[in-house]
């Protein structure tokens, strides 16, 4: 059977942009578009040229893409031509082969916001559109707030979308613009708008996440008979979000009715790296990847319970409804006080360590997880710490170096231009190679503002360790969360670090202390050895 052609356009870098507290740099714009032209969507909107600098400088220096390179604009303005419209001609003059124009599809935002006729609004969609098609371009159209106009006013929603389709309009959006329909009312309205004349093979739809049905209307949508589906990465956007592509293209791609029945330009090896695609945005945002992201989240393919992780010893299709690896994500066994032993035994085996069933070693290790979550620790996201626990019990844990002692101090004081900053300061001494030695390190960035104590530690801890120096270069951390576990004269925090290193591997590790200082030089700690076990081997043992 021959698959039906569906497309896909990508509005990350204008309407995902429009995420508060989001702001790409034209280089990180760049980044951004040739990913996802690896990605094989077709459609990448670069922003809107004129509106700010880096849009306009984004389009001065756009990569060469396979995807059509797409300048955002509106329709002119009421009262002059296309042709003189200066706001339409700085959106012309971005140079790209495909152009979308927003206007209004809703009577009340026509008569209201823009204060004019409809009769007006409708001609200046129509003579928008045939300007960009008559100088050879691809048109699209968004029609802003069309399911709220078409609840109010059906017939003049669909009149401006055919105004602007026999103006050349290769593609007519239809936009939720406010967030509000639901996948029901979008099943209907496509379905009458295509009954009323508008094509379905040039519909798209736009969706807001504000009821979280982003997803499903973009499906409904489609359901419906619409052929382009607009959304961004891991659904930035404004307010709570666009449609997000990275639970839309796995669902096109993976499920049915959609995986047989069309063609979205994503091959099965573009599609193993949507996790990878979806990590590198949130670390150009310098943000924490949400663990509970469909399909890529680090806890998308995770099972806790221990009768869910005895079936996937079985056969992972009994809790997994796609194969982690084909969106380039992996299983995870994580360990807790209700961990079981099948449990244990597959994250022992994940970690590289094989234990027979009836080895008494795994009742000590589970004895001693439930002891030390009494405590206030957790190993259900500390994966590399409960690594090192396990290697521990079973004697597997080398001894790179040992920390005879450490101090950390903060000091405020004035610097030279009269203003209070803050200092951190830490000293280490550890014993390496037979050796002691003593590092000192202050927590300063590149501009001279202090980073805080705990990066204080980090920097002193790794910058002599004898030949392990070397290969802590390239590992940082990425993430610290601090928790009180407990309340009252009894409280006592708990730290989580995720640390990254330079062949791309990301982990976690726990501390947990009455004082946050110890808590955090114990999650450290942990982060090293992992690294060193993996890099170095866990038969390697030096320390004397």
């Amino acid at each position: 059977m021959t698959k039906e052609r569906l497309y896909l356009y990508d509005t990350t870098l204008r309407d995902g942009q429009q995420t508060q507290g989001v702001q790409f740099s034209t280089s990180e714009k760049v980044q951004i578009a040739q990913a996802l032209d690896a990605l094989g969507v077709d459609y990448i909107e670069g922003g809107w040229p004129g509106a700010n600098p880096t849009d306009s400088a984004f389009f001065d220096v756009a990569p060469k893409t396979s995807a059509r390179l797409t300048a955002f604009g509106m329709t002119k303005r009421a009262g002059r031509s296309a042709e003189n419209d200066d706001v339409l001609a700085a959106v012309m003059n971005a140079g790209t082969q495909t152009v979308c124009l927003v206007g209004k599809s809703h009577d009340y935002h026509v008569t209201h916001a823009l204060g004019i006729s409809l009769e007006e609004n409708v001609e200046n969609v129509r003579a928008s559109v045939a300007h960009i098609v008559a100088q050879g371009r691809e048109a699209l159209f968004d029609a802003e707030h069309f399911f709220d106009g078409y609840k109010d006013n059906p017939g003049y929603a669909v009149q401006v979308c055919q105004a602007a389709l026999d103006a050349g309009a290769r593609w007519v959006v239809l936009c939720d613009t406010n967030g509000g329909a639901l996948p029901a009312e979008v099943t209907r309205i496509v379905t009458e708008v295509i009954a009323a004349g508008l094509p379905g093979d040039r519909l798209g739809i736009h969706t807001h996440n504000d009821t979280e049905n982003a997803v499903a209307c973009s499906l409904a949508a489609v359901d419906a008979g619409a052929r382009q589906i607009q959304g961004t990465l891991n659904g930035l956007g404004e307010r709570c979000g666009n449609a997000n592509l990275t639970a839309l293209i796995p669902t096109l791609l993976l499920k049915e009715p959609y995986a047989s029945g069309f063609d979205i330009g994503v091959s099965e090896q573009a599609l193993a790296g949507l996790t990878r695609v979806s990590r590198m945005l949130d670390d150009i945002l310098n943000r924490v990847p949400s663990k509970q992201s469909a399909y890529v989240g680090a806890s998308a393919f995770a099972h806790k319970a221990g009768l869910h992780a005895s079936a996937i010893l079985k056969d992972p299709s009994t809790y997994e409804h796609v194969d982690p690896a084909s969106v380039g994500n992996a299983r995870i066994i994580p360990m807790s006080n209700q961990a079981g032993q099948s449990n244990l035994r597959k994250r022992l085996t994940e970690a590289g360590l094989s234990v027979e069933k009836d080895n008494p070693a795994l009742g000590s290790i589970l004895d001693r997880i439930k002891q030390r979550e009494a405590e206030g620790y957790s190993y259900d996201t500390a994966q590399a710490s409960f690594e090192l626990l396990a290697r521990d019990e079973l004697g597997q844990l080398p001894e790179f170096f040992e920390v005879k002692r450490y101090k950390v101090t903060v000091e405020r004081r004035k610097n030279k231009y009269n203003k209070m900053v803050s200092l951190s300061e830490a000293v280490v001494v550890v014993k390496v190679d037979g050796e002691k030695k003593l590092s000192v390190s202050e927590s300063l960035d590149e501009d001279g503002s202090d980073r805080g104590p705990v990066n204080a530690l980090a920097k002193a801890l790794a910058k002599d360790l004898g030949q392990y120096s070397q290969i802590l270069s390239d590992m940082r951390l990425v993430d610290f969360k601090v928790r009180i576990t407990q309340g009252g004269t009894e409280a006592v925090t708990r730290v989580i670090i995720d640390s990254e290193d330079g062949q791309g591997r990301r982990w976690s590790t726990v501390g947990v202390s009455a004082n946050i200082v110890d808590a955090s030089f114990e999650a450290l700690l942990d982060a090293i050895q992992w690294k060193l076990v993996r890099d170095c081997g866990s038969q390697t043992a030096v320390a004397e």
